[in-house]
């Protein structure tokens, strides 16, 4: 199982990004995946989870009409739209494989983040 994060970068206050997870090992259709974040000396942060089955989203609080999660089963990619970006969003951003198709059973895969910095 491998999820790849890619789409990082410095942005400044206001900005968007596109992260984007490479799915690969696994049949992307049969499980949910999540976004998290952290950002040092901070605990980790979950941020989106998207469902298998009805494509239901959840969203943190915090990113809650900025970012959007989406999936292309076919193309065997999870997308984090991030719009508005702030400050209190730089983190390390990754991709998480759960153990069924609905959120909130936990992650199960992770793999490297990727640096999402947003200053002036």
């Amino acid at each position: 199982v491998q999820l790849q994060a890619s789409g990082g970068g410095l942005v400044q206050p206001g900005g968007s990004l596109r992260l984007s997870c490479i799915a690969s090992g696994f049949t992307l259709d049969y499980y949910a995946i999540d976004w998290f974040r952290q950002a040092p000396g901070k605990e980790r942060e979950a941020v989106a989870c998207i469902n298998s089955d009805d494509d239901n989203t959840y969203y943190a609080n915090s990113v809650k009409g900025r970012f959007t999660i989406s999936r292309d089963n076919d193309n065997i990619t999870v997308y984090l739209q991030m719009n508005s970006l702030k400050p209190e969003d730089t983190a390390v951003y990754y991709c998480a494989r759960e153990a069924g198709r609905n959120c909130g059973g936990g992650y199960v895969y992770w793999g490297q983040g990727t640096q999402v910095t947003v200053s002036s």
